[in-house]
Parts: structure tokens; C-alpha cells; sequence
């Protein structure tokens, strides 16, 4: 199990600035779509050579031209790109065509997705690597998570790795733990801290002890 930070309300610098204070404790960073709309994909590049050993995802939520701009993603340094469960399966597709080229990975995020089981399965046999269940920022506000999400994916899927996002906390990451995705996504639980190292430190530590 992979912990993932979430990079979304700041720009390069407060990005530089957060990842140093956590890098120890983080597998993954994501430059996260507000940052990518603000900043465009020189983000993705300068956190990828201001830290080369860490895996960076771009949260560029494709959902057209999926061969192209997975393509761009790759030659900005990205690790991992996102495309949306709702996109047409050829947009799919032509992500994973791409990514397997570049020998990079694709996570399929799949917010707003109606039958979850159905459409994790579909992905699934499409050579995704990662599929996402994710409780974006408005739902969170009405009180809805993905925990249920999680185990309904995990219960279909069986290639992909499976991630959970949306609003996780340290109060809410063991009954992430407990339902063992592959990968946790967190971005206010550790930038909305007073102290981000530590809040980023306790959640390792849970995840390796689980």
C-alpha cells in the first residue's frame, strides 16, 4: 500500500516548499488538476527534477485525446497520468497504448461514475493500472465518502491496482486500511495540517504496520 499526496490549491514554489517538508514519508506526489490548470504541465516537470525519486502523478483527468495527452504528460516528466472512468473507451484506450509506449501508467478516476462495478470491470479488462474510487471536493461538503466505493471495485476488479481519494484524514485512514487498496490518496489530511510532517509521518506508519 502506497501513500499519495495530493497537490491542488498552491502553486510551483508552495509545491517545492510541501513536498520537501514530506518526501520522506510520501510515495507518491500529484499535481493535481487546479495546479495543472493554473500552472500547466511545467509543474509536473519541475517537481519531477526537483525530485527525481519520487513517482509523480498528473491529475490531467483525460477525456479526449487520450494518446496525445498522455504523450505530453510523459515528456513533462509524469509518472502517472489520469484519465476519467467516464471517458469513451477509445479515449481510454489510447491512453493505455500511450503509457505502455512511454512505459508510464494510467490511473482511471472514476468520479461521477453511475455503475461503479460494471465500469471498474470494463476498465479493468482495458490494461488500466490503477483504478480510482474518488469522493470529489462537492460531495465531500454533503458528507459522502468512498469507503463503500472502495470494496465495490476491489470486488469486481482483478488486474488493475485500486486507489481511494477524497477527504481522507487521520482519523478516517484505518477503515481505508481495512478495506486494503492498493494505493491512498490524501491532500488536505496532510497540507490542510499545522504540521505536515508529522500528519504525513502517522499515516505512513499506519499503512506499514497495517
Amino acid at each position: 500500500m502506497k501513500l499519495q499526496l495530493a497537490l491542488d490549491l498552491v502553486d510551483i514554489p508552495q509545491a517545492k516548499q510541501l513536498v520537501s517538508e514530506v518526501e520522506s514519508y510520501i510515495d507518491i506526489v500529484e499535481i493535481g488538476t487546479p495546479v495543472v490548470i493554473n500552472e500547466g504541465l511545467h509543474a509536473v516537470k519541475a517537481i519531477k527534477e526537483a525530485f527525481p525519486n519520487l513517482t509523480v502523478l498528473a491529475d490531467l483527468k483525460i477525456m479526449d485525446a487520450g494518446g496525445y495527452e498522455v504523450m505530453k504528460a510523459s515528456e513533462a516528466g509524469a509518472d502517472i497520468v489520469t484519465v476519467l472512468g467516464v471517458a469513451e473507451d477509445e479515449s481510454i484506450k489510447g491512453a493505455v497504448e500511450e503509457a505502455k509506449k512511454q512505459g508510464k501508467e494510467i490511473l482511471v478516476d472514476m468520479i461521477s461514475v453511475k455503475n461503479l462495478a460494471e465500469r471498474a470491470a470494463e476498465v479493468d479488462a482495458m490494461g488500466v493500472d490503477y483504478i480510482c474510487v474518488h469522493t470529489g471536493y462537492d460531495l465531500q461538503a454533503v458528507g459522502q465518502n468512498s469507503f463503500e466505493d472502495l470494496r465495490t471495485i476491489k470486488s469486481v476488479v482483478k488486474r488493475a491496482k485500486t486507489a481511494i481519494a477524497g477527504g481522507i484524514k487521520l482519523a478516517t485512514l484505518p477503515e481505508v486500511i481495512e478495506a486494503s487498496p492498493d494505493l491512498v490518496i490524501v491532500g488536505g489530511g496532510i497540507t490542510g495540517q499545522a504540521d505536515k510532517q508529522a500528519a504525513a509521518a502517522q499515516m505512513q506508519q499506519l499503512i506499514r504496520q497495517r
